[in-house]
């Protein structure tokens, strides 16, 4: 997994690409989703549009991104998810938990309401 960060407009906008599967990627990301928290960031936009594939543990590692964002009273919504990859969250029922979009342009706007 490769992530690219950007701050846009209080908006935190990670882009992840590769495979999430977890191993020393969890380590690091939940690091630095850490880390955002304690800057007091509170709005994360999850930029999945160069996501190959995603495992049971790369999905571990989302829920806890999520609760980490939670329970700062933040936001977190996901966007370009491939099918593959929304196929996932639909078995595992995370589609009605994490707040999805297909396009990141309107994933963007919701965040901003």
């Amino acid at each position: 997994m490769k992530l690219k960060q950007e701050i846009d407009d209080g908006i935190v906008v990670l882009s992840l690409s590769g495979k999430i599967m977890g191993g020393p990627d969890f380590e690091k990301f939940h690091g630095e989703i850490k880390q955002l928290i304690a800057d007091g960031h509170r709005l994360f936009l999850f930029d999945f549009s160069k996501v190959d594939w995603i495992n049971s543990t790369g999905i571990g590692i989302m829920v806890s991104a999520f609760h980490s964002i939670k329970a700062s009273d933040g936001r977190m919504v996901i966007c370009g998810a491939n099918k593959r990859v929304r196929s996932i969250y639909y078995v595992s029922k995370l589609d009605q938990i994490f707040e999805t979009y297909d396009d990141c342009g309107r994933a963007n706007a919701a965040i901003r309401e």
